[in-house]
């Protein structure tokens, strides 16, 4: 696979330690690098930033935010595109209506938390709706969320919950991207369910769908063993 690379997308406020369980095991098949989304307040530039910076064929494996900018490297760039992998995200627009006020009234909660008492207050707050509920109590895992936070800015959480909010809709791009594809996700996710997951499975024509169990949506740091061999065997597919 030298001539493809394979594209890890972080999501919301996460950087290159959100794979690292994941980082060694995968360079030893694909040649690895790690997507930074920068001061980027639209998912389009994000997945532009990544087709500049990355020449030639791709692999993409986007974990939540991250999933949804891989699908905009898909919406510019389907040619590029040899393998995609979609961890605990989404393919729709913000909903319509009280669902979509509620998740803009949630979104912007954090942003004024992480205003008001520092992105480390937010983080751990945040996290309890993200990790698996028998996971909170896993120092190690709950300080690592914490320090990928702390090691962004106001800005960048500013910027990335805007162009959440803004995402446009990808259900469509799915159908026509007939690659080998990973649809991945905690059982208990509650951010990103467990049917919206089901349902892109369905909609990607050469997908496998693997379901995490006892995992919530931070799936790479919960149960990094299986999200790793999970994320291997599809890129013996890719390749």
């Amino acid at each position: 696979m030298s001539d493809c690379t394979l594209v890890l997308i972080p999501g919301l406020m996460c950087d290159a330690a959100v794979w690292e369980p994941q980082l060694r095991h995968l360079a030893a098949i694909a040649k690895v690098a790690v997507a930074e989304h920068g001061l980027a307040s639209e998912l389009g530039l994000m997945a532009e930033q990544i087709l500049e910076t990355h020449p030639g064929a791709l692999a993409l494996a986007g974990h939540s935010m991250g999933g949804r900018v891989a699908l905009e490297v898909v919406r510019r760039a389907p040619e590029r595109v040899q393998g995609l992998a979609l961890l605990d995200t989404g393919c729709h627009a913000l909903a319509a209506g009280a669902a979509g006020e509620r998740e803009r009234r949630g979104r912007m909660a954090v942003l004024a938390q992480a205003q008001s008492a520092g992105l480390g207050a937010a983080a751990a707050t945040w996290l309890q709706g993200m990790v698996h509920p028998g996971r909170l109590e896993d120092q190690a895992l709950c300080a690592s969320i914490i320090e990928m936070w702390e090691r962004r800015s106001l800005a960048h959480l500013a910027a990335q919950m805007q162009a959440l909010l803004a995402r446009s809709d990808a259900a469509a791009l799915l159908p026509g991207l007939a690659v080998p594809a990973l649809v991945l996700c905690g059982a208990e996710d509650l951010s990103a369910p467990v049917q919206q997951h089901m349902e892109m499975a369905a909609l990607l024509p050469r997908s496998d769908y693997v379901q995490v169990a006892d995992c919530g949506h931070m799936c790479t740091l919960e149960r990094s063993a299986e999200v790793t061999a999970a994320l291997a065997m599809w890129l013996r597919r890719v390749t």
